[in-house]
């Protein structure tokens, strides 16, 4: 079976742990959401079919060990367990953006899950599987993106009710929206022990540039 791919690029990484590294990214078409703040809206219809070998060939092109397998939402296209068993299998260091509302469990355990629940301000909360706390492996990262007090704080009591001690856990400003100042500040005040999420490339390149 083929995949849907958007695109497929070499870029530095933005966010996450991996934050300013070389990274290979796979962009998969397809989203099951319609996030208020979306950018990659482009990436909701179209792409290219490409069976999973094309995709490995692309990426293996780089020479880059580390890969994101993004979207839209990756997690809807069956292929997307086996192209990620694959990366795994040649030894690159592979993540995963998911929304949140998809279950993770088949996600190879060589591979980094990145699970972005949604908040109020994205219009999406209500397709935040929350059955994906309990699935998540040691590795596996979360992720809040903040564009008001609300979402500060609905993610605040979801981590108060579910404690991540020694997990990485990002909080990510709305880019344009939510000034990364205002967040730092109200993360300093509660002593959370979260992530500052800046989006590198965003500041790097134009904040609408595609395939970076």
């Amino acid at each position: 079976m083929a995949l849907l791919v958007s695109e497929i690029f070499y870029s530095i990484q933005g966010e996450s742990s991996y934050a300013g590294r070389p990274c290979a990214f796979v962009r998969l078409s397809g989203c099951n959401l319609r996030c208020s703040y979306c950018d990659a809206k482009y990436a909701y219809t179209g792409g290219k079919e490409m069976v999973p070998d094309e995709v490995i060939g692309a990426i293996r092109a780089y020479g880059c060990p580390l890969v994101e397998v993004t979207g839209g939402e990756p997690l809807l296209q069956a292929e997307t367990p086996r192209l990620i068993e694959e990366f795994v299998g040649l030894g690159l260091t592979v993540l995963v953006e998911t929304n949140g509302s998809q279950d993770i469990s088949f996600l190879s355990p060589g591979a980094t899950a990145i699970v972005d629940f949604k908040c109020p301000s994205s219009d999406a909360a209500w397709a935040n599987d929350m059955e994906n706390i309990g699935r998540l492996r040691p590795q596996d990262e979360l992720k809040f993106v903040v564009g008001n007090r609300e979402d500060y704080d609905f993610a605040v009591n979801l981590l108060a009710e579910h404690p991540q001690p020694g997990r990485a856990v990002h909080f990510q400003p709305v880019f344009g929206l939510m000034h990364p100042k205002t967040l730092a500040g109200w993360i300093l005040d509660d002593r959370l022990p979260v992530r500052l999420s800046l989006q590198l490339h965003k500041y790097i390149w134009h904040h609408k540039a595609r395939g970076v």
